[in-house]
Formats: C-alpha cells, sequence, structure tokens
C-alpha cells in the first residue's frame, strides 16, 4: 500500500535519522514529510528522495537551533494533512509528528515512538539541558499543559504504537494511556575485526549538555586515562573548556567523523563510554558489534541493551566517582569479545525491518 513517512525534522544526525534512513531503504518509493530539512547538513544521498517540508524552512536561523520554536511545531504539525493516496502513515516520532492528519479518512496510523514529547511531558529536565531562560519558563509551562492535552488526544488516533525500549513503553502507557508493541531501533553490525586495542575509552555522541560527556572528562582526567570524543554539538567549547581545566589531561576531541574514521575508532578503542541517559543508544552496540566492552549508566535504553558484567559494567548515578568506580571495576573483569558481539547481534537491521515488516503486514 502506498506509504507515507513521517519525520519531525531533518536538521542534525542522531538514532533517530538512523531509523530513518532504515525504513527509508525498505520503502524507497514513500515520501518523507518533514517539518524542515537541512540539505547541507544531512547527508547528500539524500536530495535523491522525495523529502517534502514546511513553510517553516523559510524562517532564519531555526536550522541550526530550532528548540526556541518548538511551540510553533507543534502547531505546524496540528494543522498537516498527509495527502489522501497515502494509506498508510509511519511516523518516527520523537516530538510533533504524531499530529499529522490522514487526508485519507481510511488511512491507519502506525507510530514508531521514539518517545514522548520531552519537551511538553518532561519540561523540567528539557529547560535544564536546553538552558531556556528564566523569564520564559512561565510562558512556557502554561503552553505546555496545553499542549500535553492536544497531544495526549493525538495519541487516541494512532492505530499501533511501537516503542524502541521498556522505558519508553512505560511513557507511552502513563503519558498516552496506551499499550505498544517493542521493536529495537536498527544498528549496522560490521564483520568482526582481529582484536585491537590502543588504551583509549571512546565517546560517540553529539556534544549536548545532557548527555553528560563531562561525567567522563573528569573521571578520565582524575585517572589518568587516555579519552577520544568524537562528534560535535554546541556544548563542545564548554566540554573543551572542562578538558583545558585539567592540567596534564589526555583528551582528544575528534569533532565529526567519516564513518570509515568512526569504524577505526572503534575496532582500536579499549571501551565504551556511555553516561547519559537515553531512551535507547545505538552507539554503544556499535561498540558491542566490535567486540568491545560498555561502560554504561544504568537506566533508560541501556537496560535493555546491556548485561553487566557480560557486556561491560553498568553505574547506577551520574556522579564522577561513580563512573570511576566503574572504569576501575571494568579492567579487572575478562570480557569476551565473541560473547559482547554475539549479543550485539540481537540488535541488527534485518531484525528490525522483519519485524517491523511483521507489524505493518498485520
Amino acid at each position: 500500500m502506498p506509504i507515507a513517512l513521517i519525520h519531525d525534522w531533518l536538521n542534525q544526525l542522531g538514532g533517530a535519522e538512523d531509523v530513518l534512513q532504515t525504513l527509508h531503504r525498505a520503502y524507497p518509493a514513500a515520501p518523507v514529510f518533514t517539518s524542515i530539512y537541512y540539505r547541507a547538513r544531512m547527508p547528500v544521498e539524500w536530495r535523491r528522495w522525495d523529502i517534502r517540508s514546511t513553510w517553516l524552512d523559510r524562517i532564519p536561523h531555526i536550522h541550526r537551533r530550532h528548540q526556541p520554536f518548538m511551540p510553533l511545531f507543534a502547531w505546524v504539525w496540528a494543522h498537516y494533512t498527509i495527502p489522501v493516496e497515502h494509506e498508510l502513515l509511519f511516523s518516527n516520532k520523537s516530538a510533533f509528528c504524531i499530529g499529522a492528519t490522514p487526508a485519507n479518512s481510511a488511512a491507519r496510523h502506525v507510530c514508531y515512538c521514539l518517545t514522548p514529547t520531552r519537551f511538553t511531558y518532561d519540561f523540567a529536565s528539557y529547560r535544564e539541558r536546553e538552558r531556556i531562560p528564566a523569564a520564559s519558563i512561565g510562558i512556557l509551562n502554561a503552553l505546555n499543559a496545553q499542549l500535553r492535552r492536544w497531544e495526549s488526544r493525538a495519541a487516541q488516533r494512532v492505530h499501533t504504537f511501537i516503542a524502541i525500549s521498556r522505558e519508553v513503553q512505560d511513557r507511552i502507557k502513563r503519558y498516552y494511556g496506551r499499550e505498544s508493541l517493542l521493536v529495537y531501533p536498527p544498528v549496522d553490525l560490521p564483520p568482526l575485526p582481529a582484536p585491537a586495542d590502543d588504551g583509549y575509552l571512546l565517546v560517540v555522541s553529539r556534544l549536548l549538555p545532557y548527555k553528560r560527556i563531562d561525567l567522563v572528562i573528569d573521571a578520565c582526567a582524575r585517572l589518568g586515562r587516555r579519552l577520544i570524543i568524537a562528534g560535535d554539538g554546541r556544548d563542545r567549547p564548554r566540554l573543551e573548556s572542562l578538558a583545558a581545566s585539567h592540567a596534564g589531561a589526555n583528551i582528544t576531541f575528534a569533532g565529526r567523523v567519516s564513518e570509515a574514521a568512526l569504524a577505526d575508532l572503534l575496532k582500536r578503542c579499549s571501551a565504551f563510554v556511555f553516561p547519559g541517559f537515553e531512551d535507547f543508544g545505538i552507539a554503544p552496540i556499535r561498540a558491542m558489534a566490535y567486540g568491545k566492552p560498555v561502560i554504561a549508566f544504568a537506566k533508560g535504553g541501556a537496560l535493555d541493551t546491556m548485561i553487566d558484567g557480560v557486556t561491560g559494567v553498568m553505574f547506577d548515578s551520574q556522579r564522577v566517582d561513580a563512573l570511576i568506580e566503574a572504569l576501575e571495576k571494568y579492567r579487572v573483569v575478562t570480557f569476551a569479545p565473541s560473547a559482547i558481539r554475539e549479543h550485539s547481534e540481537k540488535f541488527g537491521t534485518e531484525r528490525f525491518l522483519s519485524e517491523i515488516s511483521a507489524i505493518l503486514g498485520r
């Protein structure tokens, strides 16, 4: 049947965009409906896709910093109609695109829910990590009460919810009152390379405050461990300043790296560090695909993807001393790269496509 893919915005690359790319690979004829499309930052090959954005694309500076426009995104999606020829709407949702309405009243809506919108349902932590000015908080709190009511109503029009983790399943039930299926996101798994270990710890992430990369910098500086940070983002100046404040720390900011360079970093690292509270987390699974142990914060998606003591070590609190304890512990545990790799294969792309295809077939 004619499928429409729906995605909140296309101005940055992350796990949500990995999912979208996999879906488009499976359904290449499907158009992608989105609010904004920052062509210069997205993969060149995506320019061959049928991507349809809204008038929001014309607002100055919105591509580089979309967060201040969040209420406007909600308004746009609340008034967005998917053309009548599409019989199945498949939304890849982290924010408000769940509100898109089909012109075809018989169309079905399947929502792959990355999370209920943090801006509306977890505004306290959202405002903290996005550094929203104090003067705006009162207005946004009042607005959020209306946005929650609207999003809850929009969620009732969805025919099937699919959650990316047990954490997100709980949120869908709590905030929307809906049950959901569970399908883990897709991860492209390389062949397991020959063992290599250059002794450094690795972080691969967008550099944003809530990712808590500051914990890793402080812990590695105190332990004298070499750390490489791959990725970019608006928190980079603060993190670089923090690293510079530790005299003698061996910390390298690699910036945004190519796929080949990332593969090489993963192949040669000693362990991968994942300190944030994430809905799922594709990056640590990629590290596990190389047989590398992961040191992860024991909350959110890591509880679905990690086996403590087998695929790595988990720590229970986002404190430097807790991370240091986990980093010290992993050094005295003997991990089996083949067992770590075998575990990562439970999250491969073929498994994802098979499970999604079965759901859409029903």
